[in-house]
């Protein structure tokens, strides 16, 4: 992405729009509608029957990361296993769901379910762009029966820009290493006394922190984020309307392939020039409309019409054949996996010395015509529905209720037509041999429709506030293939009976029950507990089973000049699912689905935090986070594809024992300094933990500082992974890989 930075048009427009000299600051218009949120606050957070956490603009301001996976290592509770070092497809897991692809948690933007294809295809290929988000919610346990359809870990909601009630413009702008540059500007405009606008955008780009051997090619990205919503909101404030439409294009240089430990070890920045080519196009798209209506004081009717669409096409190496004997129409090379495999344990593959194939994947050794494929993994996707929630407040004789009433209709699919290209390597340049033709890599379509329903009430008695609820779903899926000989053109409609290759499909339907209660001991303790069904929705696949588990938490929460919360949970799988998509790394199906049988996952989630006052000259806030996570299966299950060869007590991949997170700072009156420090142990990429399938303990240092200016004008500054600690970090799907090295910001801020 070797571009001069320009700021974006839409800036430019926001700062000659006329007037804006005269618009009032308004430090209150920071106000999310209650029906795009969940919880609400940090106080409010802290007040539900279950846990929940909530990240306000003032925390994501802070740091002004924009890699989510930054953001959430302040929650206990959430695991995290980096991939790309940019956060732009990350793997998020709550209470030890498995992190691939975020595919086992239910992601939401705006109370919108987000992920491309919920249901059909949950795999996270898309998310929404964490710079332009105004704040997160992630609720855990009996808190979140009433998203769905992901209920064993959470819910993870993310808050767009709202629109306030003034007139009000805000503009960001950092520039950084590695040619990385962001800005977000958005303007919030009263048309009327009942009409709002609001207008953002969020530029990203980056010429990235890996380098190639040989190639000139950069490993960065370009982002660009569009919004606009509009409010009607009626004299009587009895009915409102909102409108939003959303728009991302990305384009990244992004790879599947990582690297050997020895080329780890002596260039742990380095991308094979083997996957030069690999890139990665994608465009989203969403459309809301939101009608409110409050017929009391004391109920309110919201419905939502949502409709998501995402394209993308990931061009990237797929796998090789040393001999060059296979045509493209029959390839059956070799995945990088065994590659690098045989690399690290300096053992021939076919015939081939590992100096050979360390030449293929540095680009210098020469290959046969036909010897490398790369596949134009491209796909379609459409999710979309209606969905309605009533709310009452009522009071009887000893106890007063917050009911809601919830329903969800909604469908969704994953298209695929994808093509295998073949090339070879001559003097360190990647050569054309077969473009091939669409359909020959994959010609399916997974679809899948929902029902959902749930009913949940907070009653309150005394001291004493009881949450019970249920959730229901019924899910359709179904899968249709055709041959994958080459399709005559892109267009899906090209699509005929007569090279049908097999249909399959699956139905669930299941009742989940939930139960959280939060008792007041005195002033400043609160006692927590709750116990509740989960549920993943088990794929197309006949004879897959839904995963399902019993999952418990007890906690207790402090407010005492300081606060502390320490909940423990217990997550009892009847079965536990894997999934296989491209992203795993593993020798599978893309698309099938692993029974797991028994597993248990308990923990410790711990935070504290207090603020040190000293004269009036300066303050000193001061946080922990903590995640304690003992994962295990329980029984032992013939070697998979996916899970490996599991023997009763070996780890689930991917979950970390121990994390931590210490966060402190100076604050002034015009001027703060903040540290972040976080830790995140070790893990086992496979069931089995043996060479080679273990990432490193990892320990990284963030600083940041701010001065203001004026009341309108705000500089900063920040380090992030000062101590350019490279560890392995990830190692899947093909490799070792790193998180980013250490990268200097400066940016400013207005609000006018």
């Amino acid at each position: 992405m070797r571009r001069r930075f320009t700021l974006p048009l839409l800036c430019s427009c926001l700062l000659i729009n006329n007037g804006l000299a005269d618009l009032p600051d308004n430090p209150n218009n920071d106000i999310i509608l209650e029906e795009v949120s969940i919880v609400g606050s940090r106080t409010k957070a802290r007040q539900i029957a279950g846990a929940a956490a909530y990240l306000g603009p003032e925390q994501l301001e802070r740091f002004s990361y924009s890699d989510i996976q930054s953001i959430l290592r302040s929650v206990p509770g959430i695991s995290l296993q980096t991939e790309d070092g940019f956060g732009l497809r990350p793997n998020i897991s709550i209470r030890g769901v498995a992190t691939e692809r975020s595919s086992r948690i239910t992601l939401l933007e705006d109370n919108i379910l987000i992920a491309p294809a919920p249901y059909a295809a949950p795999a996270a290929y898309y998310f929404p762009t964490p710079g332009r988000i105004h704040s997160i919610e992630i609720l855990k346990g009996p808190a979140a029966i009433t998203q769905g359809p992901y209920t064993v870990g959470g819910a993870l909601n993310m808050i767009s820009t709202p629109i306030s009630g003034d007139n009000h413009v805000n503009l960001m702008i950092e520039a950084g290493a590695d040619a990385t540059y962001r800005s977000h500007a958005w303007l919030n405009r009263r048309i009327s006394d009942q009409t709002q606008v609001l207008l953002e955008t969020h530029q990203w780009q980056s010429d990235g922190f890996q380098h190639f051997q040989k190639s000139n090619q950069d490993t960065g990205l370009n982002v660009q984020d569009y919004m606009f919503k509009f409010r009607y909101q009626s004299k009587d404030d009895r009915h409102q309307i909102e409108l939003k439409l959303q728009e991302t294009r990305q384009v990244s240089n992004q790879s599947y392939l990582g690297l050997t430990d020895p080329d780890f070890e002596d260039s742990p920045l380095l991308r094979y020039d083997v996957s030069a080519l690999d890139k990665m196009r994608s465009q989203h798209q969403q459309a809301m409309i939101q009608y409110r209506f409050s017929p009391t004081s004391s109920s309110k009717l919201v419905i939502t019409g949502y409709q998501n669409r995402l394209y993308r096409n990931w061009f990237k190496t797929h796998g090789i054949d040393l001999d060059g004997s296979l045509t493209n129409a029959d390839y059956a090379g070799l995945s990088w996996n065994k590659v690098i495999s045989a690399i690290n344990l300096d053992q021939p593959l076919n015939g081939t010395t590992p100096a050979f194939l360390s030449g293929l994947l540095q680009g210098t050794s020469d290959t046969p015509e036909g010897s490398i494929q790369l596949r134009a993994n491209a796909r379609h996707y459409l999710s979309r529905g209606v969905q309605a929630k009533f709310e009452r407040l009522f009071e009887t004789k000893n106890s007063q209720h917050e009911l809601e009433l919830g329903i969800r209709i909604h469908e969704d699919y994953e298209d695929r037509l994808q093509r295998n290209s073949t090339y070879h390597q001559a003097s360190s340049a990647l050569i054309l041999d077969d473009l091939g033709k669409w359909g020959n890599a994959g010609n399916q379509i997974q679809a899948a429709k929902a029902y959902a329903l749930h009913l949940h009430d907070n009653i309150r008695i005394n001291k004493l506030t009881l949450s019970p609820g249920i959730r229901f779903e019924y899910i359709q899926q179904h899968r249709t293939r055709w041959e994958t000989r080459p399709a005559i053109s892109p267009d899906p409609s090209s699509r005929d009976s007569g090279n049908l290759r097999d249909q399959r499909e699956n139905r669930s339907k299941i009742w989940l029950p939930g139960f959280a209660a939060l008792y007041q001991l005195n002033d400043a303790m609160t006692l927590v507990a709750g116990v509740h069904r989960g549920f993943s929705a088990a794929g197309n696949a006949p004879g897959a089973r839904e995963e399902s588990s019993v999952n418990y938490e007890l906690g207790i929460r402090v407010d005492k000049g300081y606060e502390l919360e320490a909940i423990y949970f217990l997550s009892d799988y009847d079965n536990i699912l894997g999934q296989c998509t491209a992203s795993s790394g593993s020798q599978c199906t893309t698309g099938d689905v692993f029974n797991g049988d028994a597993a248990t996952v308990q923990g410790l989630e711990f935070s504290a935090s207090t603020r040190f006052e000293t004269s009036g000259y300066f303050a000193m806030p001061l946080s922990i986070s903590y995640t304690w996570l003992d994962s295990r299966f329980d029984s032992d299950i013939a070697d998979t594809d996916f899970f490996g060869d599991v023997s009763r007590g070996d780890p689930i991949p991917y979950l970390p024992e121990q994390q931590l997170q210490l966060a402190t700072g100076l604050v002034g009156p015009r001027w703060s300094h903040f540290i972040n420090l976080n830790f995140q142990m070790g893990v086992c990429v496979r069931a089995s933990c043996g060479p080679f399938e273990k990432t490193e303990n990892n320990t990284t240092l963030d600083l940041t500082s701010q001065l203001e200016l004026n009341g309108a004008t705000q500089i900063f500054f920040k380090i992030e992974n000062a101590l350019n600690a490279q560890r392995i970090v990830g190692r899947q799907p093909y490799g070792a890989r790193t998180n980013r090295n250490k990268a200097a910001t400066l940016g400013f801020r207005l609000s006018l």
